[in-house]
């Protein structure tokens, strides 16, 4: 624990007022999303009467759902293209005119098209939104003249890093999670991908019961004053099926040849969105990565086990139904290596000897910081209520996890490091195979 007597005035003044604010900003109302559900769609709201709005519709119908590669991403640009009502040029105009700013991206298992305003519009981008579910026209020659291309610019940035953590989704889960976030330039997706494919899986996924629709800045009164009207045109139901396949993990290894980069993930069972697996986050902040202190080189295990020319970072990859702890190791070949075997042993040190007291306040600390960052961060904290959303569950409440988070113990931490080594890792290597370590040669199951 810090030394009182080595703190300034300042900071004793600080550290008791922390006693009586306790976390008084994680349960105000900025803090959490409070769902509802307006005219047969989900919705999640939070409001701190700012000058400015974030709105979203978070669709089911992320790469885990696609039922042919690259299809999500088909559908992700085509927003804002066409619709039946507007052109493509009238949509990026009128959004320019009012200062708006509009934006597609994807996740493993949700597709976001998000909307940021001027508090004062919101029925125009509420409408525009509603507009671009139930309305856009898939049509042959934006598809050939612009998506396509798109499509296959984004392939070739594919780099070593994100390959390696895709392969990983691959070996633990197979089908469904498994699937990559963007295909690959090997890839046949000219195969699958076409208007007609993308349209009916629009039509699938674009359905009020596969979308949620999350704002942040807005009243729960102005939602409901213009999502009725709007989102009349989205189906109650889906057209087709997505691939809604239970995710099982299963473990293993896969290696990739490539030159110029070098990637290695080491991942585990993780904790899924919504489970109360407090130890995980804590492990993963014990774990962390980069120092994010100025001259210092941090506290985390990854800092300290990084070598010269290799960076390191561990990740709590959230699902529904599932999740994944990455360790992510880039750089040169035989750093890579080598801070790849001094992570495994820096895991086992904790599985074997837990952590002094010290180093377990801070990877708490850490913990936090990234639990309330991430859910004031629009797009992180948009993403993980609307996924909540749409499977079922709620969204993430800040002040109860703050306390989950709390009561993390060293046993506890010692015992979930040694729980992920006694199970199957998956493991996989992207880069020069004659260096990158095998998972039997970091002492790891597969």
């Amino acid at each position: 624990m810090i030394c009182r007597s080595a703190l300034s005035r300042g900071s004793k003044l600080a550290l008791g007022r922390q006693g009586a604010r306790g976390f008084a900003a994680a349960a105000s109302p900025k803090a959490s999303y409070e769902p509802t559900t307006i005219a047969g769609v989900k919705v999640a709201s939070r409001d701190d009467n700012g000058p400015t709005t974030r709105l979203a519709v978070v669709a089911k119908a992320g790469t885990r759902y696609e039922p042919l590669p690259g299809l999500t991403v088909g559908l992700e640009e085509f927003a804002y293209k066409n619709t039946d009502r507007r052109s493509a040029l009238r949509i990026n105009r009128e959004a320019e005119l009012l200062g708006g700013q509009l934006t597609a991206y994807h996740t493993r298992e949700a597709l976001v098209l998000q909307a940021s305003f001027l508090r004062e519009d919101l029925p125009y981008f509420t409408e525009l939104l509603a507009e671009v579910v139930s309305q856009t026209r898939y049509t042959t020659h934006e598809f050939h003249e612009e998506v396509k291309d798109i499509i296959h610019q984004k392939q070739a940035k594919v780099d070593a890093s994100a390959v390696a953590l895709d392969a990983a989704h691959a070996v633990a889960f197979h089908s469904g999670l498994g699937a990559p976030l963007y295909p690959t330039p090997s890839t046949p997706i000219d195969s699958y991908l076409n208007e007609q494919a993308v349209a009916d899986f629009a039509a699938a996924a674009y359905s009020k019961s596969n979308i949620a629709v999350i704002a942040d800045g807005a009243s729960e009164h102005g939602l409901q004053k213009w999502i009725e009207p709007f989102f009349k045109t989205v189906p109650a139901q889906g057209s087709g099926s997505l691939n809604e396949v239970a995710s099982k993990y299963h473990g293993g290894e896969q290696r990739i040849s490539a030159v110029g980069q070098n990637s290695v993930v080491i991942a585990f069972p993780g904790a899924s969105l919504g489970a109360s697996s407090p130890e995980t986050a804590v492990l993963a902040g014990l774990l962390g990565g980069e120092s994010t202190i100025k001259w210092s080189p941090g506290f985390s295990l990854l800092s300290q086990a990084a070598a010269p020319g290799a960076q390191a970072k561990a990740t709590n990859y959230a699902y529904s139904d599932a999740g994944l702890l990455a360790i992510q190791i880039n750089g040169q070949s035989a750093a890579v290596k080598k801070t790849a075997e001094a992570a495994v042993k820096a895991l086992k040190s904790v599985a074997e000897s837990g952590v002094p007291q010290e180093v377990l306040v801070k990877a708490i600390a850490k913990a936090k910081f990234t639990l309330l960052s991430g859910s004031e961060v629009g797009g992180v904290g948009i993403v993980h209520a609307g996924a909540n959303l749409i499977h079922g569950g709620s969204p993430l409440k800040v002040a109860e996890t703050l306390q989950a988070l709390e009561s993390v113990t060293g046993d506890k931490l010692k015992a979930a490091a040694k729980a992920l080594l006694e199970g199957k890792a998956s493991v996989a290597s992207v880069g020069d195979l004659h260096v990158l370590p095998f998972a039997e040669d970091l002492g790891l199951q597969v």
